[in-house]
């Protein structure tokens, strides 16, 4: 049987006081079991799906199936003909805020998109009459492309740039800025791949503090009246809460939202409205989201045509239709 490290051992206590939740999640890293499947259908679900599907959960969205274990999904057409996406089941629970929030907003933008499941999820969440997927790591824009395009994600721009240079030229443009915050990746132990040093205190601080830079810049692009959706696949402490923590101090014209229907999941180290699932419950790899509100008043800014035409920011158009 593996043991856990003490650095593994450690951490755990820094999450949870009582001694058999600490052995439940340690089990869950150093010995993973399966999860069920998850899928989005991004068109429409065939009357009857071809495959075994789990009951859902309460807050579950109608376009998302759990299915049983075994199901190979991403090996049917469907997916081929881009019926739908293959996600674990932790990004539904992560981005489902954004199932609260006002239909058909001017705009979206997901400002670290690759490989494309939180953009999937708030274009058919939301039908936005435009996203914006941006990935400022060019070597992950191929599958952030080859997705949007295998689900016929329309009117989308896939930007590849660095947050900073988007809050100088949109700001105050975006109904909703999602930010699936660059972290140390710890859940994917519960998924049985490796993180080295994920549990390290310097990997947690350097994380963090790329995730401040990252919400720190994603602010300016908030509309006003709009919302900011943080997220991440980490458990630590210093990567979730305490960073909620320090933007609303940062940022206090922003405000925490509750989403009621993930009550159930409310995080035990702090008192403000956020969520988690934990590998332990058997329904995903673990995964943190908060939702923020912009409460200043003041008009929504245009998309420039000098940046919808390429003239100032180099970008791809995906669909060529999708500036039209």
């Amino acid at each position: 049987m593996d043991q856990p490290s003490k650095l593994l051992q450690k951490f755990s206590q820094s999450l949870f006081a009582d001694p058999t939740e600490r052995e439940r999640f340690i089990q869950a890293l150093i010995q993973p079991t399966p999860f069920p499947p998850c899928i989005l259908w991004c068109q429409d679900r065939p009357p009857t799906p071809p495959f075994a599907i789990e009951p859902p959960l309460p807050w579950q969205p109608i376009f998302v199936d759990r299915l049983a274990l075994g199901e190979k999904p991403g090996r049917h057409s469907l997916h081929q003909a881009g019926s739908f996406y293959c996600l674990d089941f932790s990004s539904v629970f992560a981005a489902s805020p954004l199932l609260g929030l006002p239909p058909a907003p001017r705009l979206v933008l997901d400002l670290c998109a690759s490989p494309g499941g939180k953009s999937i999820f708030a274009w058919t969440a939301l039908q936005p009459d435009r996203l914006l997927s941006n990935e400022v790591i060019g070597k992950r824009l191929a599958p952030l492309i080859a997705n949007l395009k295998r689900c016929q994600i329309e009117r989308t721009i896939v930007l590849n740039q660095d947050p900073q240079d988007l809050a100088i030229a949109i700001p105050a443009t975006a109904n909703v800025v999602i930010v699936d915050a660059p972290c140390t990746g710890q859940s994917l132990l519960a998924k049985g791949e490796k993180a080295p040093g994920c549990f390290h205190p310097v990997s947690i601080n350097k994380n963090a503090n790329r995730q401040k830079r990252v919400l720190a810049n994603a602010a300016p692009i908030v509309a006003p009246g709009g919302y900011l959706l943080y997220m991440t696949c980490a458990y630590s402490r210093e990567e979730n809460e305490q960073v909620s923590t320090w933007f609303l101090t940062r940022f206090p014209q922003f405000q925490p939202v509750a989403v009621p229907q993930l009550s159930a999941y409310q995080s035990h180290l702090t008192e403000q409205p956020c969520y988690r699932i934990w590998p332990q419950s058997g329904q995903g790899a673990g995964a943190f989201t908060m939702l923020f509100k912009q409460t200043e008043t003041g008009e929504q800014e245009d998309l420039s045509q000098e940046f919808l035409t390429g003239r100032r920011l180099n970008f791809l158009h995906f669909p060529k239709t999708a500036v039209e």
